[in-house]
């Protein structure tokens, strides 16, 4: 007679089969942007329960519209720091168009020459900066240096004193206003913004341009070997990035209507702070649109706040800013881990 000896099976009955529950975890590269988020709504709490009146829809869409000029030159700059680079000159292209864009109405040129002339401007500014880049293998940082003091030294060339702008399609494209309800309003700049913010949420998304951006900054070697264009797309971004930078410019001088050389002084580094808040990794490869607007809707929260405060100087906004970035750059070396060590 045999004797079993194999262990009865101790698991209940009821538990066999029973899938086991997961905790919910968001992925890596989306805490940065979930981070912004939070602290986006955090912000405006504390406004809406410090400060009457913050509540207004009209405080919020005076972000968008005061921030429309930074928003696409913060589109721009995200495409560039996608692919692991940067861009110094767009505070000083900004001044370039500015300038010679006040100096051609004021001569008598029609606005529908000049616009597309800024727009090629800074698009061929930025290709050619973007080609030094990578068929001479100069760093970004080195070679937009140059472009931003070529770009103000041009502008300062050009005129030293601030042109105000009569023209009447710059006049009237600057004061058009599209109302939802009575003192509810945006600007036609802002429109122009988010139609950018659209399409190149679209491009980064669904082409296969945007799929070489992120490969790019992920690692060139690896998308060189894979047959990327990596030439022509590092070359491209670049050129966006002055594009918007132009583009960026016509708004501003909306905006002011004006143009003077020394316009958008540090702009750069705002539109660098909008895009890292928002949770792009600069180190390349990481990152989405939205959490570049996040990141422009952070910055313009951080001046309402101080303006409504009325006691604080402007000067707080920049502290602010250089607390916030120094505390996204150290969020996302902690969700990055050792990836940037590694490559």
């Amino acid at each position: 007679m045999t004797t079993d000896t194999t262990a009865p099976d101790q698991t209940p009955s009821s538990i066999i089969g029973r899938p086991k529950r997961q905790r919910w975890q968001p992925d890596r590269q989306h805490v940065p942007v979930i981070a912004t988020l939070t602290l986006l709504a955090f912000m405006y709490g504390i406004g809406v329960v410090n400060y009457e009146g913050f509540d207004d829809i009209q405080v919020v869409l005076n972000i968008f519209v005061d921030g429309a000029f930074l928003l696409v030159v913060a589109v721009g700059m995200t495409f560039v720091i996608l692919t692991g680079g940067i861009d110094l000159s767009v505070g000083a292209v900004i001044a370039l168009t500015t300038t010679l864009g006040a100096t051609l109405l004021h001569a008598g040129w029609p606005a529908g020459v000049v616009l597309p002339l800024l727009l090629l401007l800074g698009t061929t500014l930025g290709l050619a900066m973007g080609a030094v880049i990578h068929y001479f293998e100069v760093e970004p940082f080195i070679a937009t240096l140059a472009g931003m003091f070529l770009a103000r030294g041009l502008a300062l060339l050009i005129n030293r004193n601030s042109i105000p702008i009569d023209n009447g399609f710059w006049v009237s494209v600057a004061q058009e206003r599209i109302r939802f309800d009575k003192g509810v309003f945006i600007s036609s700049s802002v429109v122009i913004a988010l139609l950018v913010v659209l399409v190149a949420a679209i491009v980064l998304a669904w082409t296969r341009f945007g799929r070489c951006v992120y490969a790019i900054g992920g690692n060139a070697d690896s998308a060189l070997l894979m047959g990327l264009p990596v030439a022509r797309t590092r070359v491209a971004v670049y050129g966006i990035s002055g594009f918007c930078a132009a583009l960026g410019g016509v708004l501003y001088s909306f905006y002011t209507l004006s143009g003077y050389s020394l316009h958008a002084q540090g702009l750069e580094l705002d539109a660098i702070a909008a895009v890292v808040i928002g949770g792009v990794l600069l180190a390349g490869g990481s990152g989405y649109l939205f959490g570049t607007v996040l990141g422009v809707l952070v910055l313009g929260l951080i001046q309402t706040i101080i303006t409504f405060q009325g006691t604080l100087s402007s000067w707080w906004t920049r502290i602010v800013v250089g607390v916030l970035l120094f505390a996204f750059i150290v969020l996302q070396r902690v969700v990055a881990g050792k990836r940037s060590v590694q490559r």
